[in-house]
């Protein structure tokens, strides 16, 4: 009788383990479904506006550039722990109206990037979205962020490569903007699919400018110690020539300050980091 009971139990044991294995190995395969859902998000502004994301994988890369001398020196490796997800688009003045009431922009259009936006207002903005989407954080990205995500992996000058005559695949620049941005999405976007990284609007990061990158953080946060009492702009305007839109080319401007080649875009968070 002791080892006909046995024998049950020893049963059930393995039946309880091969059960355990295969709802492990269901939640396995629904979080490798749930992961590829993911990798593009989409946040919704209410009035039938969006606002799209894509998720920018972990990974490590050279921060700077030693092609031109100064404030994108010395090159140094910058390790990005976690993904995040980041805007596909510049933020529209269709997107900051819904948020913010107002269209500051000097060049008008729904899906025209948004500009005259100085980094105070970037950051009310940021603060707007998480009231009217509580479900998420936005913020600006950092400076080794936006390199990263702009560089997707690449070491070149320019997303593509060191061919400036390419750009006008790539980017809205004097060469061919006409003085004035141009609706997002209308160029080639890199390989992580984000679009106009490279020109159309300078985009406001988080961080304080530094003249150079000696001490700069290694972990991709934001550089919020020490510095210029002004904060870093990435990636060049339809003002601009092509050396300013390069991956590592990097200007500065107080938080108060608004032109019309001054826009953004964000980072979104899941609940509180």
């Amino acid at each position: 009788m002791q080892n006909y009971f046995g024998m049950i139990i020893s049963r059930c044991g393995l039946l309880f383990v091969l059960l355990v294995s295969f709802v492990s190995s269901i939640k396995a395969q629904t979080g490798a479904v749930q992961t590829q859902l993911n990798k593009e998000l989409a946040v919704n502004l209410g009035g039938g506006i969006k606002m799209e994301f894509v998720l920018i994988p972990n990974g490590s890369f050279t921060m700077g550039s030693d092609k031109i001398g100064g404030n994108e020196n010395p090159l140094h490796n910058v390790t990005i722990s976690k993904s995040f997800y980041l805007g596909k688009y510049l933020v529209t003045q269709d997107q900051w109206y819904q948020i913010m009431g107002r269209n500051p922009s000097c060049f008008k259009g729904a899906k025209n990037p948004v500009e005259q936006v100085s980094w105070n207002d970037c950051q009310n903005f940021t603060i707007k979205l998480k009231e009217k989407v509580p479900s998420y954080t936005f913020r600006l990205p950092t400076e080794a962020e936006w390199e990263y995500a702009c560089r997707a992996g690449s070491t070149s000058d320019y997303c593509y490569g060191d061919d400036a005559s390419r750009l006008r695949e790539y980017a809205w620049y004097i060469s061919n903007a006409g003085f004035m941005h141009h609706p997002v999405g209308e160029k080639k976007p890199n390989v992580w699919g984000l679009y106009d990284m490279h020109g159309n609007v300078w985009e406001w990061c988080q961080d304080f400018y530094h003249k150079t990158y000696v001490n700069a953080p290694a972990d991709g946060s934001a550089w919020m110690q020490g510095g210029e009492p002004e904060h870093v702009l990435r990636g060049g305007s339809w003002g601009d020539s092509a050396p300013p839109l390069r991956s590592a080319s990097r200007i500065s401007n107080h938080p108060s300050g608004q032109q019309d080649v001054f826009g953004l875009r964000v980072v979104a968070e899941v609940g509180i980091p």
